[in-house]
């Protein structure tokens, strides 16, 4: 399957679980290190330096952007930009592939429908 988003490189479990929490909207970092605790989030246990260094990172390849800090101004909120939600993209697609390629090994049982 090609994907229909410029190549990505697969990215790591920690960038996966933060764009996939931030998929939903903007958040500060103790929400997303909650979000990537549960199964949704790769049931991940983020530490605050993993995240933020994470994130520092992202920041600078453009993947998240800063969007504030509402309310008493003590924690910063986060949020995709347009290349982020991209990465985010490419990788689900990336990951759906490997997981067919899975099931038509007899790897995985079949997908049941929902």
């Amino acid at each position: 399957m090609t994907s229909r988003y410029a190549p990505h490189p697969p990215l790591s479990a920690a960038v996966f679980a933060i764009l996939l929490s931030l998929a939903e909207g903007e958040k500060h970092g103790y929400r997303i290190i909650k979000d990537s605790r549960t199964r949704q989030g790769g049931n991940l246990r983020l530490g605050p330096g993993t995240l933020y260094g994470s994130i520092d990172r992202m920041m600078r390849d453009r993947l998240v952007e800063e969007s504030g800090t509402p309310g008493n101004g003590r924690r910063r909120y986060y949020r995709l930009t347009g290349h982020g939600r991209a990465a985010l993209g490419a990788e689900l697609e990336r990951l759906d592939s490997v997981i067919a390629s899975a099931r038509s090994l007899g790897l995985l049982a079949p997908a049941t429908p929902t």
